[in-house]
């Protein structure tokens, strides 16, 4: 039998994308969760860079989406369950890896959720980007006393730089946007960069490391060059860690360089599930120890109706943008 809350509405309403650039929220039925899933309240979704390409509208796209569709970093109250859930109850707050999050309610499976803590009560949790931000930390094998150049200085790269420096490693953050910069150094970046030109780039790294470059380097842009300055910039035997998210073509490397200074490459992606929750599992404990502050991130805030805003300035990127939610 499904345990239901005592009020509820019988309708939900979620976002549809109609075509490229295009939004409307429509009221829906409310769905009934099945054997072992659970249907959430959602208080919030993150908005994802990923998002882009499909609200683009490129050739492989298919309009309309479905009811959500796209939102993918939802977090909220549960109140209701399926048949055989044991893990979790009606009034548990959760994080969740679902993909049609852009709506006031979702259905997730029980082993796609992670509880989240008094502590965090009332405060905005988009699991899957946090849990990627631990997992891209844990194969970059960042060490105390080491430097570590990130590129991108985005919500992403933001995350990465507390948990290095709390780790203990000296970090260079490069990033074109100033305001980017300004929230490394109070992400505990001991040097930030312009990422203007790639020579002069390279000359200053190397001043700061007495021409060694770096014994880890993240790239975590997404484009052509921002990779090409990544393994410019790390050193003999470094690590060089790719984080963007490179989904709009081939991109070509310097395969001569790389063998001549014998460099890892990580392709830090995931697509196994069961990681992804265990990175959310290890952000909420790392948000509970201090070594990360998503918080102050969230520097944007929309209703469901103006997730084509939230879409856009994602793209653009206005001054003083890092990180948009949708919420509820």
């Amino acid at each position: 039998m499904n345990m239901m809350t005592s009020v509820e509405s019988a309708t939900m309403k979620a976002a549809v994308v109609t075509g490229p650039g295009t939004v409307e929220v429509q009221e829906l039925p409310l769905p009934t969760p099945s054997d072992k899933q659970v249907r959430i309240r959602l208080e919030g979704c993150g908005v994802c860079a990923s998002n882009l390409g499909p609200w683009a509208g490129p050739e492989w796209m298919t309009f309309p989406t479905e009811a959500g569709g796209l939102g993918h970093e939802g977090w909220g109250i549960i109140d209701a369950v399926g048949e055989n859930v044991t893990a979790f109850k009606v009034g548990d707050r959760v994080a969740s890896l679902t993909s049609h999050a852009y709506a006031t309610h979702d259905i997730a499976e029980e082993n796609m959720l992670v509880r989240l803590p008094p502590e965090l009560e009332g405060l905005p949790f988009p699991g899957e980007p946090l849990g990627c931000a631990m997992n891209i930390f844990n194969r970059s094998d960042i060490r105390a006393g080491q430097t570590v150049a990130i590129i991108g200085a985005g919500f992403l790269g933001s995350l990465l730089t507390q948990l290095a420096t709390r780790r203990g490693a000296r970090v260079i953050a490069i990033s074109r946007r100033p305001y980017a910069l300004e929230a490394a150094k109070k992400a505990g970046a001991a040097v930030t960069i312009a990422m203007d030109d790639h020579w002069k780039i390279i000359d200053e790294v190397k001043a700061l490391t007495d021409g060694a470059l770096c014994e880890r380097v993240i790239e975590a842009v997404g484009k052509q060059w921002p990779l090409d300055l990544a393994a410019d910039l790390t050193g003999e035997r470094g690590r060089l860690i790719i984080a963007g998210y490179h989904q709009d073509g081939p991109r070509q490397v310097n395969m001569q360089a790389w063998n001549w200074k014998g460099i890892d490459v990580i392709n830090a992606h995931e697509r196994d599930p069961a990681v992804y929750i265990e990175g959310i599992h290890q952000a909420v404990a790392a948000v509970q120890r201090g070594d990360m502050n998503p918080f102050q991130l969230f520097t944007h805030s929309y209703p469901l109706s103006e997730l084509a805003k939230a879409l856009n300035e994602t793209r653009d990127r206005p001054d003083g943008f890092m990180k948009a939610l949708i919420r509820f």
